[in-house]
C-alpha cells in the first residue's frame, strides 16, 4: 500500500489533532502525517521536504495574509494539492480558494466522514468543492493581480515583505533574519519590481487585497 505524507498546517492545537483523527482513521496506518501551527514553521517542513502528498491549510495562520499562504504554497509548490480548511464557509471564502488554486475546501464544521471524504478523493488526483464554491461570486481583478504577485515571491521575498506591511524597518527585518541590511534591500526592490509597486504601503494594500475576502 502506498503511504501518504500530509501536513496539516492550523494553529489551533483542537483542530489539528481533530483533523490528525480524521485522517488517521480514513487512511489507517497508510498516512504520515505531520503538524505545523504557522507559516514559517510550515515554510521550514517544505523546505526540508517538498515532495508532500497533500496539505491541510487553515485560511487564518500566524504569518499569513488572508489567502497569501495558499498563494505562496501555489507559486513555490504547484506539485502540492492544498486543501483550504476554514471556519469562514461562505461563498466567497470557497470562490476565491479555487481562483487561487486550491483543490478542496472544508468547512471546520464538517462531520469526520466529509473530512475523510475529502482527504481521499484529493489524494486519488480529484478536488473536493461544497456547492458554494461555484456560486457567481466575482474575484476582483485587483485581487487576482496581487494573487499573481505574490506567487511569484520566493519564501525569503514573501517573508521580507509581511514584516514590511508590518512597519518594520529595513534594519529591523535584517536584524530578525540574521541577514546583512544590503540583503534586505535587495529583497524589497525585487518584491516592488514583481509586485509592481513603488511604496510600502502600496505593498501594504496589495497584500490587503488577499485578506479578507468575505464580500
Amino acid at each position: 500500500m502506498a503511504t501518504y505524507d500530509i501536513l496539516i498546517a492550523d494553529d489551533h492545537p483542537l483542530f489539528r489533532s481533530a483533523l490528525h483523527q480524521a485522517v488517521t482513521l480514513g487512511l489507517g496506518p497508510d498516512v504520515r502525517l505531520v503538524e505545523v501551527a504557522s507559516i514559517a514553521e510550515l515554510e521550514a517542513r517544505l523546505t526540508e521536504k517538498a515532495d508532500w502528498d497533500l496539505v491541510l491549510l487553515d485560511l487564518n495562520m500566524p504569518g499569513a495574509y488572508g489567502f497569501s499562504g495558499l498563494v505562496l504554497l501555489r507559486g513555490q509548490y504547484p506539485q502540492i494539492p492544498v486543501v483550504m480548511v476554514s471556519a469562514q464557509e461562505e461563498a466567497s471564502v470557497m470562490v476565491k480558494s479555487r481562483e487561487f488554486g486550491a483543490s478542496g475546501f472544508i468547512p471546520k464544521s464538517s462531520d469526520l466522514s466529509v473530512i475523510q471524504e475529502a482527504v481521499r478523493k484529493v489524494l486519488d488526483g480529484d478536488v473536493f468543492w461544497p456547492p458554494q464554491a461555484f456560486e457567481a461570486v466575482s474575484v476582483s481583478d485587483e485581487a487576482k493581480a496581487a494573487s499573481d504577485g505574490l506567487a511569484s515571491l520566493t519564501p525569503q521575498q514573501f517573508r521580507v515583505l509581511t514584516m514590511v506591511c508590518e512597519g518594520l524597518l529595513n534594519k529591523q527585518i535584517a536584524y530578525e533574519l540574521s541577514v546583512s541590511e544590503a540583503t534586505i534591500k535587495a529583497h524589497v526592490t525585487a518584491i516592488f519590481r514583481k509586485l509592481n509597486v513603488r511604496t510600502r504601503t502600496q505593498a501594504a494594500l496589495l497584500l490587503q487585497q488577499l485578506e479578507s475576502i468575505s464580500s
